[in-house]
């Protein structure tokens, strides 16, 4: 399909937005039950369509490998047989959620007899912009479904091809079970004034939802006049304290950088207690692993395959085999190492010190902080929340993986008997 050829980017983003605002109505008013088997249509339309978007997934690595994507960012594009069944069942297991719309938050009675009820209601129409990984086109539009949302997609150029399949797919689902087709939207164009175009599409868009790099999270943070649901960066921490079992705290560190070095869940700095009895072997395995080490002289001199680290590496979302690490005094100085350069997104401690662990836990100002536990647990379906829209690090509306409760809002109903304010 080749893209579509439009002068005014402005109006092709308006014309979705009002389409999109056409079907957020239906959704709203829709029970559960429609929305769930409107999703499980759409996760057998992935499955019998898999061909299709294995195909199309094909030329995209293909024209990723020829313009220098780097491995990292390849695996986040790469799709096989096993993803696309994991994307088909994360759709099902959104389906499979409890439905936060129309819950009541709570409910009072006001002395004159007036009933106060808070209820959650959908946001409305969701904009996601994302780079890379074709799995969110599946994931964010699942959950903007099933919340009551209508969607438009904006995908990575890089990922075009198999994000127009995934989308066919959903489209397929979804009108099959009676949905307009206009619930999920998948701008057309790769144009990067499309983006432009939804970040100030006041009145058509109500939230947008950037999944990617810095550059665009920041540029969608500072141009945005709709609200924005973000994270900059995944400046995640594993800390090895002195009582951290050596066992754990190696496989738990491995897994933490080396799963997957291009999520934004991985460990990009390791933090050791100078109590702990012997680091080495802990350096040793991820360098084995293949992961490239970064360190102060003191930290060099514990593996001579560590690399000198700069002042930057501090600061980094490697999203690949690379990692800093640093000794530190203790707990506090991890933690104040933490305030210092944290994104804010997850940060782990290794020890079997309770006391210590609760210090860490209570301290560590991140949306998610974890005791004993690998880093790349940081996932909406790790925690139960089926899929995710993203990782918020922010303090307001949501924090952490944004999930179905997480895209909607709520609203007041008061229910009197004749009042009349004096």
């Amino acid at each position: 399909m080749a893209d579509i050829d439009t002068p005014d980017t402005q109006m092709l983003i308006a014309d979705m937005g009002r389409r999109a605002r056409a079907a957020a109505t239906v959704l709203a008013a829709l029970p559960s039950p429609a929305k769930a088997q409107a999703l499980r249509s759409a996760a057998a339309a992935i499955r019998a369509l898999q061909d299709a978007i294995l195909a199309a997934n094909a030329e995209d690595m293909a024209a990723g490998k020829a313009n220098g994507l780097s491995d990292a960012m390849l695996d986040r594009l790469l799709l096989d047989a096993k993803r696309i069944e994991g994307m088909a069942g994360g759709i099902e297991a959104v389906a499979g959620l409890e439905d936060p719309v129309g819950s009541t938050l709570d409910e009072r009675s006001r002395p004159n007899g007036l009933v106060l009820k808070r209820v959650r209601v959908p946001i409305g129409v969701i904009g996601i912009i994302y780079e890379s990984r074709p799995n969110v086109t599946a994931d964010a539009g699942a959950l903007c479904l099933m919340s009551g949302n209508a969607a438009i997609l904006r995908g990575g150029s890089e990922a075009i091809r198999s994000n127009r399949a995934i989308h066919a797919a959903l489209v397929q689902g979804l009108t099959q079970a009676g949905l307009p087709a206009d619930a999920i939207q998948l701008v057309p164009v790769t144009d990067r004034a499309a983006v432009g175009a939804m970040l100030t599409a006041e009145g058509l868009i109500d939230m947008v939802v950037p999944r990617g790099g810095k550059s665009l999270v920041a540029r969608v943070q500072a141009e945005a006049r709709v609200p924005v649901l973000a994270h900059l960066d995944g400046i995640n921490h594993s800390y090895v304290d002195r009582a951290a079992d050596p066992a754990m705290a190696e496989a738990l560190v491995v897994n933490a950088k080396m799963r997957r070095t291009g999520i934004c869940g991985a460990t990009e700095t390791l933090l050791i207690d100078r109590g702990f009895a012997d680091p080495s072997p802990i350096l040793a395995a991820l360098a084995d692993a293949g992961c490239e080490l970064r360190g102060d002289a003191e930290v060099q001199a514990l593996d001579p395959r560590v690399q000198p680290a700069a002042d930057e590496d501090w600061d980094t979302e490697y999203l690949d085999a690379i990692l800093s690490v640093k000794l530190v005094d203790g707990v506090e100085g991890a933690m104040a190492h933490i305030a210092a350069h944290s994104s804010h997104h997850t940060d782990a401690i290794i020890t079997e010190d309770a006391d210590t662990a609760a210090r860490f836990l209570n301290g560590v100002d991140s949306a998610i902080v974890m005791w004993n536990a690998s880093t790349q647990f940081a996932d909406g379906g790790e925690f139960g929340l089926g899929a995710e829209i993203g990782i918020s690090t922010g303090r307001l509306h949501a924090r952490g993986p944004v999930a179905l409760e997480g895209l909607t809002t709520y609203k007041w109903l008061v229910l009197g008997t004749g009042q009349a304010r004096p």
